[in-house]
């Protein structure tokens, strides 16, 4: 069942795209720019992502087989998504707002002999010349670093053809999410660097269901995802008090 928590959200209407100010938060986009020479180090500051990604993927793939479909993948960053949907068949576009995770992103695409297209764009841009443009739009570990991650949904949602699918992940806001994803994963285990992440950022099931639905998009899917620190392993399902996919439809 859809979560339909009692949330103060502000209004997103269709002329998010006209602000005159993008939705990007430069400090974020900094951080990330930083680590950009890293995106392929399995073994460095984005093995979670790495570890991750086959999850991910699955779990895309299973409700949605890729083959053949067009796949936007928004905050693709230096590729690690996009290659692994593209490798499965789909016809993948990603776009990012760091310069340096892109030129990664393309530089690996060359070694893999994949074919992805990577842009230089915001959702919120994307969404105005490609409206209606694809199967399927990815948006994973993105909402919490943008300062208005209702208006990435409803671009999101305009980037969806009718009858398409969108899948989102994030970060859920509670006490055990502060313990787990900040104190843990970046103080005490080291999963991903200090600083990664802003608690204030994080996002309830509720509140991202009630921007999907506000934007037009019907709920279809909820997962956990959990890592076990003693078999160092991640894994899907159960509750959704930390990390957490979702999936969407948009009807029309």
């Amino acid at each position: 069942m859809p979560f339909c928590g009692h949330i103060k959200v502000d209004p997103v209407t269709e002329n998010f795209s006209k602000k005159k100010t993008p939705n990007i938060d430069t400090a974020e986009i900094a951080k990330f720019e930083a680590m950009a020479s890293l995106w392929w180090d399995k073994k460095g500051d984005f093995k979670a992502l790495h570890d991750i990604n086959v999850l991910r993927l699955d779990y895309i793939d299973n409700q949605v087989p890729l083959s053949g479909m067009r796949v936007l993948d928004v905050g693709c960053g230096g590729g690690i998504l996009s290659e692994a949907m593209a490798a499965l068949g789909a016809e993948v576009t990603g776009i990012d707002m760091g310069e340096a995770p892109l030129a990664v992103a393309k530089l690996h695409l060359a070694e893999s002999g994949l074919s992805v297209d990577y842009q230089h764009a915001t959702a919120e841009e994307f969404s105005e010349i490609h409206p209606d443009g694809f199967d399927v739009v990815t948006c994973l570990e993105l909402l919490e670093h943008v300062p208005d991650p209702s208006s990435v949904v409803w671009a999101c949602k305009k980037l969806v053809r009718p009858g398409g699918h969108v899948f989102f992940a994030t970060l859920n806001r509670n006490p055990k999410s502060f313990l787990f994803a900040i104190i843990a994963a970046e103080y005490i285990l080291g999963l991903v660097r200090k600083g990664t992440h802003t608690y204030g950022k994080f996002i309830k099931p509720s509140e991202l269901e009630q921007w999907a639905a506000t934007a037009g998009l019907t709920y279809l899917d909820l997962t956990g995802l959990h890592y076990n620190p003693f078999l160092r392993k991640y894994s899907l399902g159960g509750n959704t008090h930390v990390n957490y996919l979702m999936h969407f439809r948009k009807i029309y």
